[in-house]
């Protein structure tokens, strides 16, 4: 009940009452050793309460000094007295106690999250120093191999010179093909890389890949097409040299790791104000568990074949930065024995 309450008057008016006539009472019912006796023990018990009172004002005064820093660096911001107190410095400093402890709670799940995003990325940083130095070694030992073969009298055999300088510029090649492509994700990722966007049609852009990668696909006897009922032009908007490039990745993968005397595919799909264009193989497929880092750096889903195929292990991260520079998406679906097939939009113009 409140003091200063109009209704509770009459209810603490007569509580007065009562402990009045309690009281009096008291001196004129009780014995002298009684009320000695009497008012000892109510003097103690007062002592007991005022005691236990001030140790709880004095700790939690204590508390409350020791906790207020914390909470000011936990909101890492300074606070203010009202804040610390609740809204009107109202708040109670048991309830003060209990929301820094929400807030500690809460500080230290963030903090937990933020440890283990920056272990994640120290891993990732871990693994891409490690494919680059793989990557870059590989035909760096093969130029020391053919150099030092060169300088031990194969120099001077004409069945071997020339063979092992054309290896040596092979493995330089693939080297700068790394480089290169390092430099291209690496802009792409900074957003240094600027799109020169035009309207072109994609039709005529699919048929010139495939007539670029034709003779490598006749070497693995692989035939490359486009699907049947698109003679006329699809025109769309957006970077004409890096829609090559994608392309061309798309298309050489499934070369390279589809089915020897297999055949590739370029299809169009009308999407209202987009058109979808997909690449399609009919190789051996990719397991379902390896779909989700396809398009990480470096990443091989048969590595053996690495040293065998070349290339940089950075064609499909390549893809899906260009892609996502163009504010459009890229995505794989493929079943073992059956085939795979990548599919990226375009916008659609007139």
């Amino acid at each position: 009940m409140k003091y200063d309450d109009p209704r509770n008057l009459s209810a603490w008016s007569a509580l007065y009452v009562t402990g009045i006539g309690l009281l009096v009472y008291l001196f004129t019912s009780l014995s002298t050793d009684t009320f000695h006796w009497v008012v000892f023990t109510g003097i103690a018990v007062g002592l007991l309460i005022f005691t236990y009172l001030l140790s709880r004002t004095v700790l939690e005064k204590f508390i409350f000094e020791k906790i207020r820093p914390i909470y000011k660096t936990i909101l890492t911001r300074r606070s203010t007295s009202d804040e610390i107190r609740g809204e009107g410095g109202k708040e109670s400093r048991s309830d003060m106690i209990e929301r820094v402890s929400q807030r500690v709670k809460e500080w230290d799940q963030e903090k937990s999250a933020e440890i283990a995003q920056l272990k994640r990325l120290e891993a990732y940083r871990r693994e891409y120093i490690g494919n680059i130095s793989h990557e870059l070694k590989t035909p760096i030992f093969n130029i020391q191999g053919y150099v030092l073969t060169l300088l031990d009298g194969g120099l001077d055999d004409p069945n071997i010179n020339r063979d092992y300088l054309l290896k040596t510029e092979k493995s330089i090649e693939r080297m700068i093909t790394i480089v290169k492509d390092l430099e291209m994700i690496s802009k792409l990722e900074s957003g240094q890389l600027k799109l020169e966007i035009s309207r072109f049609d994609i039709i005529t852009l699919s048929k010139e890949v495939i007539e670029f990668l034709d003779d490598k696909a006749r070497t693995r006897k692989v035939g490359l097409k486009l699907s049947r009922g698109f003679e006329k032009p699809i025109f769309v908007y957006a970077d004409r040299d890096r829609i090559r490039q994608v392309l061309t990745n798309l298309v050489d993968n499934s070369v390279v790791y589809g089915r020897k005397k297999g055949s590739t595919t370029i299809g169009f799909f009308d999407m209202d104000d987009h058109v979808l264009v997909e690449v399609t193989d009919d190789g051996e497929g990719i397991a379902a568990e390896e779909l989700p880092r396809l398009f990480e750096r470096f990443y091989r889903t048969d590595k053996a074949r690495s040293t065998e195929t070349g290339g940089s292990g950075l064609g499909l991260a390549i893809v899906k930065h260009i892609i996502e520079a163009h504010d459009e998406r890229i995505n794989v679906r493929s079943s073992i024995g059956v085939g795979t097939t990548f599919g990226f939009t375009l916008p659609k113009v007139p």
